[in-house]
């Protein structure tokens, strides 16, 4: 026979067990409320400069009026010092920069400008839009945002078809970019490197390919038309280093910290949309490292050492946003 003081013993040790079981899952369904918001069956309401008023909490004096793309009259008619070399400003590469804009072109297209409040989606290359069944979701947006070389064909039931920007590298640009972007997609370019705006410039005037220069090597023969390329703003680069990680401006060259492709796409993203949804961001525990980190590929966060990109700051940056409601996350986080 157990002794009443035994039951009373075992009844509490159960009740604790019970108040901690409630407690994870409530605190599991908090996680999921904030950084998880499934799509709607309605369209959500979209309301005119409610992300640039959320990114002032993010960016403090945050300001439109910086342009999106780079311009030739920036640089041609008005000498506009630049601060910072690549990736933050152009100090230095000013004139490989001018014979870049004489072949591209700077304008938004008038089917976005025209938009009383315009719905965008930036789409990440994470894992977790494996099986997502986004891709319907994905290109009712008004904006879609993609990054370097990821693929569209064989992958639309997850990350639709639609794309209006991809933000790329010359090393993360894709061999055939037809293949993988509508007729009318804006290419836009992120320059780490002066290098960068020489490959782009023989690219596209057809002159004698670069090399070297590049830790790998990016495309010799890149079928696209000049008038769909941009050059981006590296203000946006600046801001998403200076005011979400941290990062200083002037760095050792050996240490080289930079934000992702993915952060500057979402900082983009706030400069330009009303409403901002984000996808396919998040990457794997640093102790799971057989997990992917691409929807499209079987790499792991070991293919990240050496990138100058710091993950988990990243990650800090982005959860931040989604507690004060400037983004909102279609995939978990």
């Amino acid at each position: 026979m157990i002794s009443k003081s035994r039951w009373k013993l075992l009844a509490m040790l159960a009740l604790v067990l019970v108040v901690m079981v409630w407690y994870s899952i409530s605190r599991e369904d908090r996680y999921i409320e904030l950084f998880y918001f499934p799509i709607p069956e309605k369209k959500e309401p979209c309301f005119q400069g409610e992300a640039e008023r959320k990114a002032s909490k993010l960016f403090g004096n945050y300001s439109r009026d910086q342009p999106i793309f780079l311009q030739m009259k920036d640089y041609f008619w008005v000498k506009t010092p630049s601060a910072y070399e690549l990736p933050y400003g152009t100090k230095g590469s000013e004139d490989l920069l001018l014979r870049v804009l004489a072949i591209t072109s700077y304008s938004i297209p008038e089917s976005i400008q025209s938009l009383k409040c315009r719905r965008c989606v930036v789409v990440g290359n994470g894992h977790r839009l494996r099986n997502s069944s986004l891709g319907d979701a994905i290109n009712k947006y008004d904006v879609v945002i993609r990054l370097n070389n990821a693929p569209v064909a064989g992958y639309e039931g997850d990350v639709g078809s639609k794309t209006t920007m991809r933000l790329f590298y010359p090393e993360s640009a894709h061999f055939n970019p037809k293949v993988e972007n509508n007729p009318d997609t804006l290419l836009v370019l992120v320059a780490f490197k002066a290098m960068d705006f020489h490959w782009i410039e023989t690219i596209l005037s057809d002159k004698k390919r670069v090399r070297k220069g590049f830790w790998k090597q990016p495309p010799l023969i890149w079928d696209v038309n000049p008038r769909q390329v941009r050059i981006l703003n590296p203000f946006f680069m600046e801001i998403a280093a200076d005011k979400l990680l941290n990062l200083p401006m002037k760095q050792p060259r050996k240490i080289k910290q930079k934000p992702t492709t993915g952060l500057l796409a979402i900082t983009l993203a706030l400069h330009l949309c009303d409403l901002v949804h984000i996808a396919g961001f998040g990457y794997p525990d640093a102790h799971n490292r057989k997990q992917t980190i691409h929807y499209y590929e079987q790499i792991t966060l070991k293919s990240m050492a050496g990138s100058g990109h710091n993950v988990s700051q990243e990650a800090l940056a982005i959860k931040r946003m989604l507690e004060i409601g400037a983004v909102k996350n279609l995939t978990f986080f």
